[in-house]
């Protein structure tokens, strides 16, 4: 075939025309084809045709990717496009793109694909710095992020034929084996108490907010993103089923990340009262507004106008409230863990803890709170053990 040329012994080079552009000439892709194994000529006239018509195939639908020293930084664009944009939320993309911009283009963007090898990544994961000025290297959960961004990338060549060998098969994810791992910050049930009386003198909203955080274990995007038609009133519990999010452009609304994650929470009835009296609170500031102008939805967490807050709120109120109360300050999505750490202490099974935080594997409870479950079964062992003690026989 004339599209089909002889190079060498086992080479040969395909080639394929594509319409005609604008201006009359005929674009075309070729693509060297190494044969590796023994053939009689008739098998290789065989293998050689359906090799070609897949290479053709590829052009003509825009999926083929032409890996002549192809820098890394060109490949990029071409994983965004042919996945990372299609498939990835937009939260995800976004931290994918903060990494490569600076962490992983500035160091590798300019070497060719095909030039890249495992030594070069690990000497990029080993040497990664602070870009905010600081000094000192990154924390491990940075380099691992870094990692599975490079992870995805190299797979994608692979798996495109862009490059024969994944460089990052040679590089093993980050880790420090003297690094204790990091235990989970929550409150005792004294210090919530605390926070539950504090927050009387709060505006509803926030009150409410950090009630729902704490009791039902939610995200802080959950929060954000429930509506009053998610809250069942009669049944006692609400439905988690979007999150309101920070993505590339600003704040996204999208649905939960796993199957496991949208589910139902049943609230005590003490809550749910406090809820029925917020919806009041809600609809006569609704009646009062006069800037209000969201009409599709309504949030229980919306700003003057309806619409609903930015992601950054709860988080920048939350700091700001623990300084001015004097309270022992722990992230905002520490409450979620002190959410689960309650339930721990109450003897609730990790089961239904998974099941309540959204958790896709019980294992993960498990890791997350393994020692607050160590603890609840030795406080377990201690009650059983009075029932076990020797007791003197009757004389």
């Amino acid at each position: 075939m004339a599209n089909i040329e002889k190079r060498g012994d086992n080479s040969y080079r395909f080639t394929v025309y594509q319409k005609k552009d604008a201006k009359g000439r005929y674009p075309r892709k070729t693509k060297t084809y190494t044969v590796t194994k023994k053939m009689t000529p008739k098998q290789l006239e065989e293998h050689l045709d359906h090799e070609y018509l897949k290479f053709k195939q590829e052009v003509l639908s825009g999926e083929y990717i032409n890996p002549e020293k192809m820098p890394f930084s060109k490949f990029v664009e071409e994983w965004k496009e042919k996945f990372a944009e299609k498939e990835l939320s937009s939260t995800t993309m976004a931290n994918h793109e903060f990494k490569l911009n600076n962490h992983i283009l500035p160091v590798i963007g300019h070497v060719p694909l095909d030039e890249i090898n495992s030594m070069m990544l690990l000497d990029l994961i080993t040497n990664l710095t602070r870009k905010d000025g600081k000094e000192g290297s990154l924390t491990l959960l940075s380099k691992q992020d870094i990692y599975r961004t490079l992870l995805s990338i190299f797979k994608y060549a692979a798996q495109w034929k862009v490059i024969s060998k994944n460089p990052m098969e040679g590089v093993n994810k980050p880790k420090n084996k003297h690094e204790a791992k990091r235990e989970v910050n929550v409150y005792e049930a004294e210090e919530v108490t605390a926070i539950l009386h504090a927050l009387q003198d709060e505006p509803f909203h926030w009150r409410m907010f950090l009630t729902l955080s704490i009791t039902a274990g939610t995200r802080r995007g959950e929060n954000l993103g429930l509506e009053w038609s998610r809250v069942d009133f009669e049944n006692n519990r609400i439905d988690i089923t979007q999150s309101i999010v920070i993505g590339k452009d600003g704040p996204l609304l999208k649905e939960p990340k796993s199957r496991s994650s949208r589910r139902l929470v049943t609230l005590p009835p003490s809550v749910m009262e406090e809820l029925k009296k917020y919806r009041k609170h809600w609809v006569a500031e609704k009646l009062k507004s006069k800037t209000w102008k969201e009409v599709e939805r309504e949030w229980l967490f919306c700003q003057k106008n309806g619409s609903h807050l930015h992601p950054s709120s709860p988080s920048n109120w939350w700091s700001k409230f623990a300084k001015r109360k004097e309270i022992r300050y722990i992230r905002l999505h520490d409450l979620r863990h002190t959410s689960a750490s309650l339930l721990i202490a109450q003897g609730v099974h990790a089961k239904i803890i998974a099941e309540r935080l959204g958790h896709s594997d019980i294992r993960i409870t498990m890791d997350t709170y393994g020692h607050a479950l160590r603890s609840a079964d030795q406080a377990a062992a201690d009650k059983l053990e009075s029932l076990f003690q020797p007791r003197e026989k009757n004389k």
